[in-house]
Protein backbone atom coordinates (compact mmCIF):
# COMPACT_ATOMS: atom_id res chain seq x y z
CA UNK A 1 0.00 0.00 0.00
CA UNK A 2 1.08 3.68 -0.32
CA UNK A 3 0.59 6.57 2.29
CA UNK A 4 -2.26 6.34 4.53
CA UNK A 5 -3.63 9.88 5.52
CA UNK A 6 -3.09 8.96 9.24
CA UNK A 7 0.65 7.75 8.73
CA UNK A 8 3.82 10.11 10.22
CA UNK A 9 4.25 12.35 7.67
CA UNK A 10 8.47 11.85 7.72
CA UNK A 11 8.02 15.33 9.37
CA UNK A 12 11.84 17.19 9.91
CA UNK A 13 13.29 17.81 13.17
CA UNK A 14 11.87 21.21 14.72
CA UNK A 15 9.10 20.92 12.74
CA UNK A 16 5.08 20.94 14.21
CA UNK A 17 4.49 17.56 14.16
CA UNK A 18 7.44 16.82 15.88
CA UNK A 19 7.42 19.47 18.13
CA UNK A 20 3.94 19.12 20.38
CA UNK A 21 2.79 15.87 22.16
CA UNK A 22 -0.40 13.88 21.53
CA UNK A 23 -2.55 13.52 24.01
CA UNK A 24 -3.61 9.31 24.26
CA UNK A 25 -6.96 8.18 24.62
CA UNK A 26 -6.73 8.41 28.47
CA UNK A 27 -6.22 12.31 27.96
CA UNK A 28 -2.08 11.92 29.23
CA UNK A 29 0.24 14.21 26.91
CA UNK A 30 2.29 11.35 25.22
CA UNK A 31 5.69 13.42 24.07
CA UNK A 32 7.73 12.84 21.25
CA UNK A 33 9.79 9.77 22.21
CA UNK A 34 13.57 9.58 21.42
CA UNK A 35 14.43 8.27 18.12
CA UNK A 36 17.08 5.43 17.63
CA UNK A 37 20.03 6.28 15.70
CA UNK A 38 20.14 4.69 12.44
CA UNK A 39 23.10 2.60 14.02
CA UNK A 40 21.67 1.86 17.28
CA UNK A 41 18.26 0.99 15.33
CA UNK A 42 20.42 -2.19 13.62
CA UNK A 43 22.17 -3.30 16.57
CA UNK A 44 19.04 -2.87 19.02
CA UNK A 45 17.07 -5.69 16.29
CA UNK A 46 20.13 -7.55 15.32
CA UNK A 47 20.75 -8.30 20.14
CA UNK A 48 16.99 -8.60 20.70
CA UNK A 49 16.69 -12.13 18.78
CA UNK A 50 17.85 -15.17 19.69
CA UNK A 51 18.62 -17.71 17.05
CA UNK A 52 16.07 -20.04 16.41
CA UNK A 53 17.06 -24.00 17.94
CA UNK A 54 17.01 -26.19 15.18
CA UNK A 55 14.84 -29.06 14.29
CA UNK A 56 13.04 -31.14 11.43
CA UNK A 57 11.26 -30.04 8.52
CA UNK A 58 9.73 -31.86 5.41
CA UNK A 59 12.18 -32.34 2.81
CA UNK A 60 9.14 -30.88 0.11
CA UNK A 61 10.13 -27.43 2.57
CA UNK A 62 14.04 -28.06 3.32
CA UNK A 63 15.44 -26.20 0.28
CA UNK A 64 17.54 -23.48 0.68
CA UNK A 65 17.87 -24.30 4.58
CA UNK A 66 21.37 -24.68 6.25
CA UNK A 67 21.59 -28.35 7.38
CA UNK A 68 22.29 -29.03 11.31
CA UNK A 69 23.19 -32.37 11.45
CA UNK A 70 24.73 -35.22 8.89
CA UNK A 71 22.35 -37.16 6.61
CA UNK A 72 23.91 -40.55 6.89
CA UNK A 73 22.80 -43.47 5.36
CA UNK A 74 20.92 -45.60 7.09
CA UNK A 75 20.83 -48.95 4.89
CA UNK A 76 22.98 -50.10 1.92
CA UNK A 77 22.28 -47.27 -0.94
CA UNK A 78 20.87 -49.55 -3.25
CA UNK A 79 19.98 -52.10 -0.73
CA UNK A 80 19.31 -54.60 -3.20
CA UNK A 81 20.94 -55.75 -5.93
CA UNK A 82 18.38 -54.87 -9.46
CA UNK A 83 18.60 -54.55 -12.99
CA UNK A 84 20.19 -51.47 -14.53
CA UNK A 85 18.33 -52.48 -17.93
CA UNK A 86 14.92 -54.32 -19.23
CA UNK A 87 16.03 -57.96 -20.26
CA UNK A 88 16.33 -61.45 -19.08
CA UNK A 89 18.36 -62.47 -15.10
CA UNK A 90 20.01 -65.02 -16.66
CA UNK A 91 22.30 -67.68 -14.98
CA UNK A 92 25.04 -69.53 -16.41
CA UNK A 93 25.76 -69.45 -20.30
CA UNK A 94 22.64 -69.59 -23.39
CA UNK A 95 20.49 -70.86 -24.22
CA UNK A 96 18.36 -70.50 -21.22
CA UNK A 97 15.26 -71.77 -20.52
CA UNK A 98 12.48 -69.38 -19.70
CA UNK A 99 10.53 -69.37 -16.07
CA UNK A 100 8.44 -67.23 -14.38
CA UNK A 101 9.42 -63.89 -12.90
CA UNK A 102 11.03 -63.81 -9.51
CA UNK A 103 11.96 -68.08 -9.10
CA UNK A 104 15.48 -68.75 -8.38
CA UNK A 105 17.44 -69.68 -11.37
CA UNK A 106 18.98 -73.03 -11.69
CA UNK A 107 21.58 -72.99 -14.25
CA UNK A 108 20.44 -72.10 -17.86
CA UNK A 109 17.55 -70.67 -16.64
CA UNK A 110 15.97 -66.96 -17.39
CA UNK A 111 13.64 -64.80 -16.18
CA UNK A 112 12.50 -61.22 -17.64
CA UNK A 113 13.14 -58.40 -15.57
CA UNK A 114 12.77 -54.48 -15.86
CA UNK A 115 15.01 -51.93 -15.43
CA UNK A 116 15.23 -51.47 -11.27
CA UNK A 117 13.65 -54.76 -10.65
CA UNK A 118 15.09 -57.33 -8.13
CA UNK A 119 17.63 -59.67 -9.11
CA UNK A 120 16.19 -62.76 -8.51
CA UNK A 121 18.44 -65.57 -6.38
CA UNK A 122 21.19 -67.43 -8.88
CA UNK A 123 21.01 -64.82 -10.93
CA UNK A 124 24.68 -63.82 -12.50
CA UNK A 125 24.09 -61.24 -15.29
CA UNK A 126 21.15 -59.16 -16.98
CA UNK A 127 20.82 -59.92 -21.23
CA UNK A 128 19.53 -56.94 -22.76
CA UNK A 129 16.12 -57.22 -24.66
CA UNK A 130 17.72 -56.07 -27.78
CA UNK A 131 19.81 -58.68 -27.65
CA UNK A 132 17.83 -61.32 -26.50
CA UNK A 133 15.94 -63.60 -28.95
CA UNK A 134 12.52 -65.61 -27.85
CA UNK A 135 12.69 -69.00 -29.93
CA UNK A 136 12.12 -72.87 -29.94
CA UNK A 137 14.22 -76.03 -29.24
CA UNK A 138 13.82 -79.23 -31.13
CA UNK A 139 11.18 -79.84 -28.84
CA UNK A 140 9.37 -77.32 -29.71
CA UNK A 141 9.40 -75.03 -26.11
CA UNK A 142 10.64 -71.68 -25.35
CA UNK A 143 14.27 -71.30 -25.34
CA UNK A 144 15.69 -68.05 -24.93
CA UNK A 145 18.99 -67.01 -27.08
CA UNK A 146 21.06 -64.37 -27.57
CA UNK A 147 20.89 -62.51 -30.99
CA UNK A 148 21.00 -58.91 -32.08
CA UNK A 149 23.56 -56.92 -31.58
CA UNK A 150 24.68 -58.84 -28.49
CA UNK A 151 28.99 -59.51 -28.54
CA UNK A 152 30.23 -63.24 -28.26
CA UNK A 153 29.56 -63.94 -24.65
CA UNK A 154 27.45 -61.35 -23.70
CA UNK A 155 26.46 -61.08 -21.36
CA UNK A 156 29.32 -61.84 -18.66
CA UNK A 157 29.10 -62.71 -15.03
CA UNK A 158 27.68 -59.11 -13.19
CA UNK A 159 26.98 -57.25 -16.08
CA UNK A 160 23.78 -55.04 -16.30
CA UNK A 161 23.66 -55.68 -12.50
CA UNK A 162 23.40 -52.48 -9.43
CA UNK A 163 25.13 -53.97 -6.73
CA UNK A 164 23.60 -53.75 -3.41
CA UNK A 165 25.47 -50.77 -1.66
CA UNK A 166 26.64 -49.72 -4.83
CA UNK A 167 26.36 -45.63 -4.24
CA UNK A 168 26.78 -45.99 -0.33
CA UNK A 169 27.16 -48.29 2.46
CA UNK A 170 25.14 -47.97 5.58
CA UNK A 171 26.30 -45.40 8.09
CA UNK A 172 28.23 -43.46 5.27
CA UNK A 173 27.81 -39.71 5.43
CA UNK A 174 25.84 -38.25 2.35
CA UNK A 175 25.36 -34.82 3.18
CA UNK A 176 27.77 -32.93 6.03
CA UNK A 177 26.08 -30.41 8.26
CA UNK A 178 26.61 -26.92 7.71
CA UNK A 179 25.43 -27.11 3.73
CA UNK A 180 22.74 -25.10 2.38
CA UNK A 181 20.24 -27.52 1.07
CA UNK A 182 19.88 -27.76 -2.81
CA UNK A 183 17.29 -29.92 -4.57
CA UNK A 184 19.47 -32.76 -5.01
CA UNK A 185 20.71 -32.69 -1.47
CA UNK A 186 16.78 -33.54 -1.18
CA UNK A 187 16.64 -35.78 -3.22
CA UNK A 188 19.15 -37.45 -2.16
CA UNK A 189 18.19 -37.86 1.39
CA UNK A 190 14.44 -39.06 0.14
CA UNK A 191 16.85 -41.80 -1.62
CA UNK A 192 18.04 -42.77 1.47
CA UNK A 193 14.78 -43.06 2.97
CA UNK A 194 14.61 -40.05 5.44
CA UNK A 195 11.05 -37.89 5.21
CA UNK A 196 12.40 -34.77 7.02
CA UNK A 197 15.79 -33.57 7.39
CA UNK A 198 17.44 -31.29 10.85
CA UNK A 199 18.35 -27.82 9.91
CA UNK A 200 19.25 -24.71 11.36
CA UNK A 201 16.42 -22.17 12.94
CA UNK A 202 14.37 -20.43 10.25
CA UNK A 203 12.07 -17.25 11.42
CA UNK A 204 8.56 -17.67 9.84
CA UNK A 205 7.36 -14.13 9.23
CA UNK A 206 3.20 -13.60 8.64
CA UNK A 207 2.36 -10.32 7.41
CA UNK A 208 -0.43 -7.74 7.99
CA UNK A 209 -1.32 -5.56 5.37
CA UNK A 210 -3.64 -2.73 6.85
CA UNK A 211 -5.57 0.12 4.49
CA UNK A 212 -8.88 -0.40 4.09
CA UNK A 213 -8.51 2.04 0.78
CA UNK A 214 -6.19 -0.31 -0.90
CA UNK A 215 -7.10 -2.07 -3.79
CA UNK A 216 -5.06 -5.42 -4.83
CA UNK A 217 -6.65 -5.09 -8.95
CA UNK A 218 -6.35 -2.79 -11.63
CA UNK A 219 -5.92 1.17 -11.69
CA UNK A 220 -6.87 2.78 -8.44
CA UNK A 221 -9.40 5.35 -8.59
CA UNK A 222 -9.42 8.80 -6.94
CA UNK A 223 -9.23 8.20 -2.99
CA UNK A 224 -7.85 4.71 -3.48
CA UNK A 225 -4.28 2.95 -3.97
CA UNK A 226 -3.07 0.11 -5.20
CA UNK A 227 -1.34 -2.79 -3.02
CA UNK A 228 1.99 -2.53 -3.29
CA UNK A 229 3.48 -4.88 -0.28
CA UNK A 230 1.31 -7.62 -1.58
CA UNK A 231 3.45 -8.17 -4.46
CA UNK A 232 7.19 -7.90 -2.87
CA UNK A 233 7.52 -8.28 0.95
CA UNK A 234 7.28 -12.10 0.96
CA UNK A 235 9.63 -12.37 -1.75
CA UNK A 236 11.56 -9.58 0.26
CA UNK A 237 11.49 -11.91 3.40
CA UNK A 238 12.56 -14.85 1.99
CA UNK A 239 15.51 -13.06 0.22
CA UNK A 240 16.04 -11.82 3.70
CA UNK A 241 16.26 -15.02 5.22
CA UNK A 242 12.68 -15.71 6.41
CA UNK A 243 9.93 -17.54 5.35
CA UNK A 244 6.89 -16.21 4.64
CA UNK A 245 4.15 -17.52 6.38
CA UNK A 246 1.04 -16.25 4.91
CA UNK A 247 -0.58 -12.88 5.20
CA UNK A 248 -3.77 -11.35 5.52
CA UNK A 249 -5.60 -7.96 4.84
CA UNK A 250 -7.60 -5.82 7.66
CA UNK A 251 -9.15 -2.35 7.51
CA UNK A 252 -8.01 0.75 10.50
CA UNK A 253 -10.84 -0.50 12.90
CA UNK A 254 -8.65 -1.35 16.42
CA UNK A 255 -10.73 -4.72 16.86
CA UNK A 256 -9.19 -5.58 13.48
CA UNK A 257 -5.34 -5.08 14.62
CA UNK A 258 -6.16 -6.48 17.91
CA UNK A 259 -7.22 -9.60 16.60
CA UNK A 260 -4.40 -9.62 14.06
CA UNK A 261 -1.94 -9.66 16.37
CA UNK A 262 -2.95 -12.74 18.33
CA UNK A 263 -1.43 -15.96 18.04
CA UNK A 264 -2.49 -17.16 14.59
CA UNK A 265 -1.23 -19.90 12.84
CA UNK A 266 0.28 -18.77 9.41
CA UNK A 267 -0.16 -20.80 6.29
CA UNK A 268 2.93 -22.80 5.43
CA UNK A 269 2.96 -25.24 2.84
CA UNK A 270 3.21 -28.82 4.20
CA UNK A 271 3.47 -26.78 7.97
CA UNK A 272 0.17 -26.26 9.03
CA UNK A 273 1.03 -26.43 12.67
CA UNK A 274 4.37 -23.58 12.27
CA UNK A 275 3.83 -20.47 14.08
CA UNK A 276 4.66 -17.23 13.43
CA UNK A 277 8.24 -15.96 14.73
CA UNK A 278 7.48 -12.42 13.33
CA UNK A 279 4.71 -10.48 12.29
CA UNK A 280 5.22 -7.83 10.06
CA UNK A 281 2.84 -5.00 9.72
CA UNK A 282 2.25 -2.04 6.83
CA UNK A 283 0.94 1.01 8.39
CA UNK A 284 -0.89 2.65 11.82
CA UNK A 285 2.91 2.92 13.37
CA UNK A 286 2.01 7.17 13.16
CA UNK A 287 0.57 9.00 16.33
CA UNK A 288 -3.24 9.86 15.49
CA UNK A 289 -6.25 8.64 16.65
CA UNK A 290 -5.99 5.66 13.70
CA UNK A 291 -2.73 4.64 14.03
CA UNK A 292 -3.66 1.57 16.56
CA UNK A 293 0.05 -0.56 16.56
CA UNK A 294 1.20 0.65 19.76
CA UNK A 295 -1.84 0.40 21.51
CA UNK A 296 -2.47 -3.16 20.49
CA UNK A 297 1.07 -4.37 21.70
CA UNK A 298 0.63 -2.46 24.88
CA UNK A 299 -2.85 -4.50 25.49
CA UNK A 300 -1.44 -7.97 24.29
CA UNK A 301 1.28 -7.48 27.53
CA UNK A 302 4.17 -6.65 25.10
CA UNK A 303 7.08 -4.52 25.28
CA UNK A 304 8.84 -2.12 22.70
CA UNK A 305 12.13 -2.32 21.53
CA UNK A 306 12.28 0.26 19.03
CA UNK A 307 9.88 3.22 18.81
CA UNK A 308 10.61 5.43 16.09
CA UNK A 309 14.47 6.10 14.16
CA UNK A 310 15.89 9.16 13.56
CA UNK A 311 16.03 8.72 9.43
CA UNK A 312 13.96 9.42 6.39
CA UNK A 313 12.00 7.17 5.14
CA UNK A 314 11.08 5.32 7.66
CA UNK A 315 10.93 7.26 10.57
CA UNK A 316 8.39 5.87 11.75
CA UNK A 317 9.03 2.21 12.18
CA UNK A 318 8.17 -0.01 15.63
CA UNK A 319 9.88 -3.34 16.86
CA UNK A 320 7.83 -4.49 19.83
CA UNK A 321 8.52 -8.01 21.05
CA UNK A 322 4.94 -9.76 22.55
CA UNK A 323 4.88 -12.02 25.62
CA UNK A 324 4.63 -15.70 24.05
CA UNK A 325 8.13 -14.80 22.10
CA UNK A 326 6.86 -12.85 18.88
CA UNK A 327 8.04 -9.89 17.47
CA UNK A 328 5.86 -7.45 15.73
CA UNK A 329 7.62 -5.33 13.09
CA UNK A 330 5.77 -2.07 12.18
CA UNK A 331 6.45 -0.59 9.02
CA UNK A 332 5.28 2.63 7.81
CA UNK A 333 2.96 3.01 5.24
CA UNK A 334 4.36 4.36 2.52
CA UNK A 335 6.17 1.70 -0.02
CA UNK A 336 9.36 2.94 -0.23
CA UNK A 337 9.93 4.24 3.87
CA UNK A 338 8.23 0.84 4.29
CA UNK A 339 11.61 -0.96 2.69
CA UNK A 340 13.89 1.52 4.13
CA UNK A 341 12.66 0.28 7.19
CA UNK A 342 12.65 -3.37 6.97
CA UNK A 343 16.64 -3.26 5.93
CA UNK A 344 17.28 -1.46 8.50
CA UNK A 345 15.06 -3.33 11.38
CA UNK A 346 13.87 -6.40 9.95
CA UNK A 347 17.53 -7.62 7.77
CA UNK A 348 19.22 -7.60 11.31
CA UNK A 349 16.54 -8.84 12.99
CA UNK A 350 15.52 -11.68 10.64
CA UNK A 351 19.74 -12.52 10.00
CA UNK A 352 20.01 -13.01 14.43
CA UNK A 353 16.85 -15.39 14.35
CA UNK A 354 18.30 -17.17 11.47
CA UNK A 355 21.97 -17.59 12.58
CA UNK A 356 23.28 -15.14 10.41
CA UNK A 357 25.77 -12.39 10.61
CA UNK A 358 24.86 -8.72 10.61
CA UNK A 359 23.97 -7.73 6.81
CA UNK A 360 27.12 -5.61 5.58
CA UNK A 361 27.59 -2.17 5.34
CA UNK A 362 30.14 -1.12 2.79
CA UNK A 363 31.86 2.34 1.91
CA UNK A 364 31.15 3.65 -1.92
CA UNK A 365 32.49 7.46 -3.42
CA UNK A 366 29.70 9.74 -3.25
CA UNK A 367 29.28 11.81 -6.85
CA UNK A 368 28.02 14.19 -5.56
CA UNK A 369 27.62 16.74 -2.66
CA UNK A 370 24.71 16.46 -0.15
CA UNK A 371 23.59 18.95 2.34
CA UNK A 372 23.72 18.40 5.80
CA UNK A 373 19.72 16.98 7.88
CA UNK A 374 20.45 17.79 11.58
CA UNK A 375 19.24 14.94 13.79
CA UNK A 376 18.84 12.76 10.55
CA UNK A 377 20.50 10.00 8.67
CA UNK A 378 19.57 9.75 4.79
CA UNK A 379 18.83 6.11 3.16
CA UNK A 380 18.87 7.19 -0.38
CA UNK A 381 18.74 4.48 -3.08
CA UNK A 382 21.58 5.38 -5.57
CA UNK A 383 22.78 4.44 -8.64
CA UNK A 384 26.54 3.32 -9.81
CA UNK A 385 27.98 5.54 -12.74
CA UNK A 386 31.86 5.12 -13.35
CA UNK A 387 32.19 3.67 -9.69
CA UNK A 388 30.71 6.64 -7.59
CA UNK A 389 27.33 6.79 -6.35
CA UNK A 390 25.04 9.59 -7.12
CA UNK A 391 21.59 9.78 -5.36
CA UNK A 392 18.86 8.68 -7.95
CA UNK A 393 15.62 10.76 -8.96
CA UNK A 394 11.98 9.30 -7.62
CA UNK A 395 12.92 8.49 -4.31
CA UNK A 396 9.63 10.04 -1.92
CA UNK A 397 8.71 7.95 0.79
CA UNK A 398 5.48 7.22 -1.60
CA UNK A 399 7.84 6.12 -4.61
CA UNK A 400 9.14 3.37 -6.16
CA UNK A 401 10.57 4.14 -9.32
CA UNK A 402 13.89 5.27 -7.75
CA UNK A 403 14.70 1.60 -5.82
CA UNK A 404 13.76 -0.39 -8.62
CA UNK A 405 16.19 1.48 -10.59
CA UNK A 406 19.10 1.40 -7.94
CA UNK A 407 22.08 -0.45 -7.28
CA UNK A 408 22.18 -0.08 -3.40
CA UNK A 409 20.98 2.47 -0.81
CA UNK A 410 23.74 5.64 0.79
CA UNK A 411 23.29 5.90 4.10
CA UNK A 412 23.74 9.41 4.40
CA UNK A 413 25.06 10.77 7.70
CA UNK A 414 23.48 13.97 9.30
CA UNK A 415 26.08 16.30 8.87
CA UNK A 416 25.75 16.02 5.21
CA UNK A 417 28.79 14.30 2.23
CA UNK A 418 31.57 16.15 0.27
CA UNK A 419 32.20 15.42 -3.04
CA UNK A 420 33.94 12.55 -3.58
CA UNK A 421 33.44 11.54 -0.01
CA UNK A 422 33.45 7.50 1.11
CA UNK A 423 29.84 6.62 2.39
CA UNK A 424 28.68 4.11 4.18
CA UNK A 425 25.99 1.91 2.06
CA UNK A 426 24.11 -1.32 2.00
CA UNK A 427 23.20 -3.64 -1.18
CA UNK A 428 19.05 -4.32 -1.72
CA UNK A 429 18.36 -7.81 -1.13
CA UNK A 430 17.57 -8.78 -4.56
CA UNK A 431 20.92 -6.80 -5.87
CA UNK A 432 24.48 -7.39 -6.00
CA UNK A 433 26.64 -6.59 -3.02
CA UNK A 434 28.19 -3.28 -2.72
CA UNK A 435 31.24 -3.02 -4.77
CA UNK A 436 34.23 -2.24 -2.71
CA UNK A 437 36.28 1.51 -3.83
CA UNK A 438 39.37 0.32 -6.06
CA UNK A 439 42.47 1.89 -4.27
CA UNK A 440 44.58 4.75 -6.13
CA UNK A 441 41.92 4.77 -8.43
CA UNK A 442 42.25 3.86 -11.93
CA UNK A 443 45.41 4.91 -13.98
CA UNK A 444 45.06 8.09 -16.91
CA UNK A 445 45.36 6.29 -20.35
CA UNK A 446 48.04 7.90 -22.46
CA UNK A 447 48.11 9.61 -25.92
CA UNK A 448 51.14 7.84 -27.39
CA UNK A 449 49.86 8.30 -31.02
CA UNK A 450 51.86 11.15 -32.42
CA UNK A 451 50.21 14.24 -34.70
CA UNK A 452 46.98 13.80 -31.76
CA UNK A 453 45.84 16.83 -30.18
CA UNK A 454 46.82 16.94 -26.66
CA UNK A 455 43.89 16.35 -24.18
CA UNK A 456 42.25 18.55 -22.05
CA UNK A 457 43.96 18.09 -18.71
CA UNK A 458 41.60 15.83 -16.52
CA UNK A 459 39.33 18.11 -13.37
CA UNK A 460 41.15 17.68 -10.23
CA UNK A 461 38.75 15.25 -7.98
CA UNK A 462 35.66 13.51 -8.95
CA UNK A 463 33.21 14.87 -10.96
CA UNK A 464 29.67 15.52 -10.02
CA UNK A 465 27.87 12.70 -12.21
CA UNK A 466 24.55 13.11 -11.30
CA UNK A 467 22.94 14.84 -13.87
CA UNK A 468 23.47 12.49 -16.26
CA UNK A 469 20.94 9.63 -13.81
CA UNK A 470 17.89 11.50 -15.68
Amino acid sequence: MTAEPHDDPEAPPGSEAEAHPVTTEQGHADHHHAAHTWEEARQAAFDAATPIPPGPVGLRIAVGRKLDRDIVALQDMPHYASSAMDGWAVNGSGPWIPVEPGTRLAPHQASPIATGGLIPPGAKAVLRTENAVLGQDDEGLPVLMTGGKARPGEPRAGEHIRKAGEEALEGDTLVKAGVELNPAHLALAALAGYDEVQVQGKPVVRLVLTGSEVVEHGTPAPGQVRDTFGPQLPDVVAMLGGIAGGQQRIGDSYAEWLAALEDVLPEVPDAPDLPADVVITTGGTGRSGTDHLRRAVAELGGRLIIDGVAMRPGHPAVLAELPDGRFVLGLPGNPLAAMMALSTVGAPLLAALGHRAMPPVEEVPCGTMIEPDPGRTRLMPFRLLYGMASPAQHTGPGMMRGLAAADGVLVVPPHGVQLGEVVPAFALPWGPPIPRPREGGAKPRSNARTGQPKAKPAPSGPVDWSALLG
